[in-house]
């Protein structure tokens, strides 16, 4: 008896111990602080939103039709089998494969070039961005593309294009500067094409597993192996027609559903904030605006102020009408001021540096783009690559900018005033006024559950069948341009001892071996960030992508046609100043990852932990129930991250180095210094006649290339260039 008493003792004690550390684990949950957290009750069935805010638990999204994910299929299976198709263009020749012929006329030109610059990072990364943050966090991603182009039309594509005896970008390095600048460059480029080939990658695995239902990660191998597939078969061919396909299917799809959602979404972004019984509204100058537009009455705390009425908008629990007074004075579309001010969203931070820096990085790092350039080596005349740019670039600038208002239609939705919102409990920020449930939770999907829930079904579909399009055609570049670089600028260096090793006739061959690895790489890369980066949101691999570029190659790829004799010396140190700067600024300025330069205002002060479990300052209590930041502290951090400052930090140090060298050798009238591997050479790109130059393997002895006149053709190119510029 005595026994069985004990042991019944025992098990009550376990019992009672498990219920108390659930319930503190169910408090903790919630709020760390055990004091705070006990003002709480733990609702059973309820949710940290609901215990803690007072607030509605988050309204679960329903999956998408069954619809969506067909459409999807059926449109990858259209530009597969249109790709797989122009093997039989290629006929066996690499300057087929690589540049089409150099016979792509200007629609074609303008639509591949557009192509490229439209991508789920423009369109579906944009759209998030400016969701989570503002209009312009989300638009300056086809301000920056689309400034590219139009640069690019104006400063260098029709000296590409009249480019004798290359192939590839790296090519033009090669014939101003030599082999070191030449596999430099191509070192860069394919660092570059991985990360925007891994960017293209995440943003279409997240489509796909949205509506095909598998994970991610999943979605992202079956993209590479789609887009693989059919880029090896056809070379540029492929990635030339595929686009123009595209273009039909997808990109007047995103044309369309961005035009139609601004002319017919009313409101374009959130109205100031509803409430909730005993909600107070903010008194804007006296004019009792809201109060008005939501017919406010007298607070029972204090008549002086307006407050939710409850009567009206709230008779019974089935007919209720609130939100969560996120926006006290509602959102706007744009603020004009967003690149010029860095309190323009307050009480929120702006990323004005972030905004500024990306512009240039993807405005001026694309300049050395291998796939912009790609397709202006292809176009048939200087002209057609020139015309092509400039209207790629308007058709980015119209298809893509619109794309930013569709952030804040989506908050309109998904935001935090919406019934889908998600706070963190465990925050507080003292401008908001909250001590607790302070930071909003975007979602990740939100504009994906907009295109599939809450517009026309047609249009919905239309609009996600153009963002993997889009991005199909970009990757197919992608892969294109980092194989063709790897095996005809890399591996036939290695032609110097082994000469038969890539030949000529044999380099199609070695660039589709290439893309393999290349392309593992790159798929490696974007199941990772999908799954364990932080910042794993399409559009920010993009602007990775181009800083590389940015840092390295686009001081010396202007010299090449805006020096007189342009210093191989000054090209290489250019190179190396802009990659050490950018490499030690990414280790040595303070980045926590929020993308927010220091500014010491309380906007540019992160959330703290829960600060206290009195009301908010917004709410109709009693002075001694409401949140007193002074007494009750929110402890909060200044954000502090130097992000951009490192990108502009190195173009300044890759230019100073350049024009400093090129003076110097201009004054001495001769090179610093000479070493091995910095004569400017060509290398022979034709597989249907021997090479005119005399040299198995492509390539002649550095400093004897002659064209069919007897002049250097080096000397002759830099002789145009100079000609042209006087």
């Amino acid at each position: 008896m005595g026994s069985s008493l004990s042991g019944s003792f025992v098990i009550w004690l376990l019992s009672t111990l498990l219920a108390t550390i659930n319930q503190v684990a169910g408090q903790t949950q919630c709020i760390s602080d055990p004091t705070i957290a006990a003002a709480f009750e733990d609702t059973e069935g309820s949710c940290c939103m609901n215990d803690v805010c007072g607030l509605p638990c988050p309204t679960p999204v329903s999956p998408p039709a069954v619809g969506y994910g067909i459409v999807i299929g059926v449109g990858i299976a259209i530009s597969f089998l249109v790709g797989f198709a122009t093997l039989f263009l290629v006929h066996g020749e690499a300057e087929n494969f690589f540049v089409a012929g150099r016979s792509l006329p200007l629609w074609i030109v303008s639509m591949t070039l557009g192509a490229q610059s439209i991508d789920s990072n423009a369109i579906l990364g944009n759209a998030d961005l400016s969701y989570k943050y503002h209009f312009y966090d989300g638009a300056v991603l086809p301000i920056g593309l689309g400034l590219s182009l139009i640069l690019n039309g104006i400063f260098l594509a029709r000296h590409i294009n009249a480019e004798r005896n290359v192939l590839t970008l790296p090519d033009v390095f090669a014939k101003r500067y030599g082999r070191v600048v030449e596999v430099l460059v191509s070192i860069a480029a394919i660092i570059s094409f991985m990360m925007l080939l891994a960017g293209n990658l995440v943003g279409m695995g997240v489509i796909l597993s949205y509506v095909w239902g598998f994970s991610v990660e999943a979605a992202i191998w079956t993209t590479f192996v789609i887009v693989w597939a059919y880029t090896v078969s056809g070379g540029l061919f492929s990635v030339a027609y595929t686009d123009v396909v595209q273009g039909i299917m997808g990109w007047s799809g995103c044309f369309v559903f961005a035009y139609y959602m601004i002319a017919n979404q009313n409101p374009q972004a959130p109205p100031p904030s509803i409430g909730f019984p005993g909600y107070v509204y903010p008194d804007l100058q006296g004019d009792g605006g809201i109060c008005d537009m939501y017919q406010g009455v007298a607070c029972t705390n204090n008549a002086t102020l307006c407050c939710y009425n409850a009567p009206l908008w709230c008779p019974s629990d089935e007919n209720c009408t609130t939100d969560n007074g996120a926006y006290p004075i509602g959102d706007r579309p744009v603020f004009p001021n967003q690149l010029t001010d860095f309190l323009a969203l307050s009480p929120f931070p702006n990323a004005i540096m972030w905004d500024w820096a990306t512009i240039f990085v993807l405005g001026l790092g694309n300049l050395a783009a291998l796939d912009f350039q790609a397709r202006c080596m292809a176009a048939k005349t200087p002209s057609i690559a020139t015309y092509g740019c400039l209207i790629g670039g308007a058709f980015t600038f119209f298809v893509g900018i619109p794309f930013a208002y569709m952030g804040s239609i989506t908050r309109v939705y998904y935001g935090p005033d919406s019934i889908h919102a998600s706070f963190s409990t465990d925050t507080c920020h003292p401008l908001l006024g909250l001590p607790t449930c302070a930071l909003w939770e975007p979602d990740a999907q939100a504009f994906l559950h907009l295109l599939t829930h809450d517009v026309p079904a047609f249009l919905g579909g239309w609009c996600l069948l153009g963002i993997v399009t889009a991005s199909m055609s970009t990757a197919d570049g992608a892969i294109l341009a980092m194989g063709t670089v790897f095996a005809h600028n890399i591996v036939r260096q290695l032609d110097v001892w082994r000469p038969d090793l890539i030949s000529a006739e044999n380099l199609l061959w070695a660039t589709r071996l290439a893309t393999i690895p290349l392309s593992l790489s790159s798929t490696l890369i974007a199941a990772y960030y999908t799954s364990d980066n932080p910042q794993g949101a399409t559009g920010y691999l993009l602007i990775v992508a181009f800083d590389v570029m940015l840092a390295t190659c686009v001081v010396p790829l202007f010299g090449c046609f805006y020096c007189k004799n342009p210093s191989p010396n000054a090209a290489l140190l250019s190179i190396l100043a802009g990659a050490i700067t950018r490499t030690v600024l990414e280790f040595t300025l303070p980045k926590d990852g929020y993308l927010l330069l220091p500014y010491d205002v309380p906007e540019f002060q992160d959330v703290g932990p829960a600060a206290s479990a009195k009301f908010p300052v917004f709410f109709d209590e009693p002075a001694e129930n409401l949140w007193n930041p002074e007494e009750e502290v929110c402890d909060t951090r200044q954000f502090e991250d130097f992000t951009g400052v490192d990108s502009l930090s190195a173009l300044l140090a890759s230019f100073t180095v350049f024009v400093l060298v090129q003076f110097i050798e201009v004054q001495l009238g001769r090179p610093m210094f000479t070493l091995p591997g910095l004569q400017p050479y060509i290398k022979n790109i034709k597989t249907e006649e021997p090479d005119e130059l005399g040299k198995s393997g492509g390539t002649k002895p550095e400093g004897q290339l002659e064209d069919d006149s007897g002049k250097n053709e080096v000397e002759m190119s830099q002789k145009e260039d100079s000609e042209e510029q006087e």
